[in-house]
């Protein structure tokens, strides 16, 4: 540190060996001009600091693989009620909000739901900056890749970032399995890829994928990675889709029975062989100074209210409350599964490719009045005994918007700028 002593000048009589220096008012003034230009470049390197502290900071408690570095993790902390700063968008202004998690648009009043903000316990998680990001996306692909709760999770990221685009700068086309968003002003795309399971199925099609025997080609994902393995940024996920004691897996192709095994396996060997084939095809497809990979954890379900207190048969309709209860989790959280994940990424981690989990499971866990309910889209008539019996059908699986995917949108957003290196 320097010192505050003043230093001592030399007596002025050595400094004065001519009456009328020629060099004095040269130096005088080039001093002078040097400090302008010194202040100038302090108070720009100010500003430019100033309005990069948050994300400079948060980027580096971001980086880590517990999910924070410098002793924080980002995915260890507590909702805090915050009705100033959240929602972060209003579900009526976001162009391409979808009718199953519009949940004020269906009638839901208490509303309370949207304006909640996750706090890690020893750091800040950084706002979402939605023009940072695209200016990041820039001539880029973002892909969620994955079922129904990753699809949420990217309309979420359409409605954050829609949130600083006009209307016209704007679009969306579907595309079979792929929906693409796209703000033409930054030539960015935000796209979703629907597969469930990753791997092949007779579950692909986004329409007609509610099959009572499910199959699965768990060596298979060629198909699928053709139209997200050029992407930048991927963000898969897969959960629920496995969630049955045994699935029927495929060894060959659906087109040629005649040259094809099935077999039944467990859930979780079946699971892994998927996540195999899906981290196998990674390592050799995936140039990680090109792709930054993520994947997002089991998202929880809240329909068994006897986990939380309620009577057996209930559910998250009427829930207006959060669980209090630090470290819940629901029997259909499966642990061993994540286990799995965690297995696979760290094998990947030790062959040379980084992906990063998102950790979105024990803070989803609290928030059980976070679902649709019966406040969204019905897109099957509904019966007599169900109307008569509101929570026979009500949605304790996805999530309001805005709401909960808003903040896995955050936490992969601190993660997706803890990276220096250059997507091209």
């Amino acid at each position: 540190m320097p010192s505050n002593s003043q230093t001592k000048l030399p007596r002025k009589s050595l400094l004065t060996t001519s009456p009328n220096p020629t060099w004095a008012i040269p130096i005088r003034t080039t001093f002078r001009a040097a400090l302008a230009i010194l202040g100038a470049l302090l108070f720009l390197i100010a500003v430019y600091l100033a309005q990069n502290r948050a994300q400079v900071s948060e980027n580096y408690r971001a980086s880590g693989d517990d999910g924070g570095g410098g002793g924080c993790n980002l995915f260890s902390g507590k909702w805090v009620f915050d009705n100033e700063s959240y929602p972060l968008y209003k579900e009526s202004e976001c162009v391409f909000m979808s009718d199953q998690l519009a949940c004020e648009k269906f009638g839901r009043k208490d509303l309370g739901y949207r304006n909640w903000r996750w706090q890690p316990e020893e750091c800040e998680l950084p706002r979402f900056n939605a023009t940072a990001l695209l200016e990041r996306l820039r001539n880029k692909r973002m892909v969620f890749v994955g079922d129904s709760l990753n699809r949420g999770q990217w309309v979420s990221m359409v409605c954050l970032v829609g949130s600083v685009i006009p209307a016209p700068l704007q679009t969306m086309q579907s595309n079979g399995s792929m929906m693409i968003f796209k703000a033409t002003e930054y030539n960015a795309t935000v796209e979703f890829y629907w597969s469930p399971l990753l791997v092949e199925s007779n579950s692909d099609d986004p329409v007609n994928h509610r099959l009572p025997d499910r199959i699965v080609r768990v060596k298979a994902i060629e198909k699928h990675a053709a139209h997200w393995g050029d992407a930048h940024i991927l963000i898969f996920n897969t959960y629920l889709w496995w969630r049955r004691p045994r699935i029927k897996a495929l060894f060959g192709s659906f087109e040629d029975e005649e040259q094809s095994r099935l077999k039944v396996v467990k859930m979780r060997r079946g699971y892994e062989m998927a996540l195999r084939t899906w981290s196998d095809w990674l390592e050799v497809n995936i140039n990680p100074n090109n792709t930054q990979l993520f994947f997002i954890s089991m998202s929880p379900i809240h329909d068994r209210g006897e986990e939380w207190g309620k009577g057996k048969g209930e559910n998250c309709y009427g829930e207006t409350e959060q669980i209090r209860r630090v470290g819940y989790k629901g029997e259909g959280t499966d642990p061993k599964m994540m286990k799995i994940v965690e297995n696979v990424l760290n094998d990947l981690k030790t062959r040379g490719l980084n992906v990063q989990m998102i950790n979105i499971t024990q803070l989803s866990e609290y928030r059980k009045e976070g679902h649709p309910s019966i406040y969204r889209k019905q897109w099957e008539a509904l019966k007599e005994d169900q109307i008569s019996n509101p929570s026979s059908y009500a949605d304790c699986i996805h999530w309001c918007l805005p709401g909960v995917p808003d903040v896995w949108n955050q936490l992969l957003y601190a993660f997706i700028f803890q990276s220096n290196h250059t997507l091209y």
